[in-house]
């Protein structure tokens, strides 16, 4: 029976599981992760391992079946999903501050972010007029201007090109050594982990397989090092493993 740490919030004996077709099918069972704070730690894992249902039960979209979530009063948790989810009628600018407090940002703020994403010059663009790269920008500017004290983000750069997938990721680098907010960030790509995780979590539906630490790698990372070519044979190996003992 596990406890989930994050940013301050605890999950007890995190079980999760659906009804499928009169049958039910855990997702998630006797989760025990420990997540460290300022830090991005990244959930790993292939398709239907609960990567995704992890991130909604902590962002308060999904009900556990059982267990217990405690989340402090004043903790914020802002989320970036796949897709961008901005909204089309409204400017860059408003779609950041869209759903803020009034009298919480002002200008400067505002700009800040701009600056920190790399929107200037399309403050007043509509989605519409954005490539997918430039609406993920925005997307990742609109969760920090909520200020959170965590951001999950849910395979933000899956459906992007690789340049502009490549991008991103040393944006969100940036970002992170700028801000040092705490980042949850889920994928499937064993590169994309390496390249920006500073902790590696490979999750199976029973629990957290293995746990590799990134935190003394510096950034920027060459994935063709020895010590990445090293670290992700060994992920390699930790998902396998898991897959076949689970057939």
């Amino acid at each position: 029976m596990g406890v989930l740490t994050i940013a301050g919030a605890k999950v007890n004996n995190l079980f999760k599981s659906f009804h499928v077709a009169g049958k039910e099918v855990a997702v998630l069972q006797n989760l025990s992760i420990e997540f460290p704070e300022q830090s991005i730690t990244i959930i790993l894992g292939k398709s239907g391992c609960g990567k995704t249902t992890l991130l909604r039960i902590l962002a308060g979209f999904e009900e556990c079946t059982s267990g217990e979530v405690i989340t402090p009063a004043k903790e914020k948790i802002g989320m970036v999903f796949q897709e961008p989810r901005l909204m089309p009628w409204l400017t860059v600018w408003k779609n950041i501050t869209f759903g803020v407090p009034k009298g919480r940002l002002n200008i400067a703020d505002v700009e800040r972010l701009i600056e920190l994403t790399g929107l200037n010059g399309f403050e007043s663009a509509y989605p519409s007029q954005l490539s997918g790269g430039m609406q993920q920008r925005a997307a990742l500017a609109r969760a920090l201007a909520y200020d959170p004290e965590l951001i999950l983000m849910d395979e933000p750069f899956a459906a992007l090109d690789h340049f502009t997938r490549e991008s991103m990721q040393k944006e969100l680098i940036n970002i992170f050594l700028k801000q040092k907010k705490s980042i949850l960030f889920v994928t499937h790509s064993v590169d994309e982990a390496l390249l920006i995780g500073q902790k590696i979590l490979v999750l199976n539906p029973s629990g957290v397989a293995q746990e590799f630490d990134l935190s003394q790698y510096t950034y920027p990372r060459d994935l063709l090092s020895q010590n990445s070519i090293v670290k992700k044979k060994e992920i390699l190996e930790a998902i396998q493993t898991k897959k076949e003992q689970m057939q």
